[in-house]
């Protein structure tokens, strides 16, 4: 069964939100981050960097919210991807964390990037209820958590994005997201 490591209130909850919405078997192995465990020989053997979170699927081991994201993706899809589907949800979820994350959590960068970010998000979803259009994907957990960790972390207004506000709180009703990070796992 595959495993997910993870700690309170970190980004494992993401991957433990597409978990629970793909439906696939695991078991949340939670690291106390406090006392260190991260940086213990047993899971440095598993991701030597030691931050969580990090997924163990039979013998094999990876990394980095936004990597095994798409593993599961590609694990798990319906059908097959293909190589431009691949690169779309790897567009999105790669967005997500190397771009909107930094540019609204990092301070210094939040004023200039808020309004260049949310902007094109908000016609996305005036247009169309997901990222890439009806259908809930990848996509949409990647970008979708870092705007829900906005309420959880930030005081911000986001009254000037009234579509980013609605799918916040779409997506934020969904059953798998409230067993994950609703519940502030």
């Amino acid at each position: 069964m595959l495993k997910l490591y993870g700690g309170a209130r970190s980004r494992a909850s993401i991957v433990h939100w597409y978990l629970e919405e793909l439906g696939v078997p695991y078991e949340f192995v939670k690291l106390d981050m406090q006392a260190g465990e991260h940086l213990q020989p047993a899971y440095l053997a598993i991701n030597p960097v030691g931050k969580v979170p990090a997924i163990v699927d039979g013998d094999f081991k990876l990394w980095e919210s936004g990597a095994i994201l798409l593993y599961l993706a590609d694990k798990y899809a319906k059908t097959p991807l293909s190589p431009q589907e691949r690169a779309v949800f790897s567009q999105w979820v790669l967005f997500a964390n190397a771009t909107l994350g930094p540019g609204i959590f990092v301070e210094a960068s939040r004023e200039p990037e808020m309004p260049r970010l949310l902007t094109p998000l908000n016609e996305i979803f005036s247009k169309q209820p997901f990222l890439l259009g009806n259908e809930f994907t990848v996509a949409d957990v990647a970008v979708g958590s870092i705007l829900n960790y906005i309420p959880i972390m930030l005081k911000l207004d986001l009254s000037s994005y009234p579509a980013v506000l609605n799918y916040m709180k779409e997506l934020s009703e969904r059953p798998a997201f409230q067993k994950s990070i609703g519940k502030g796992a």
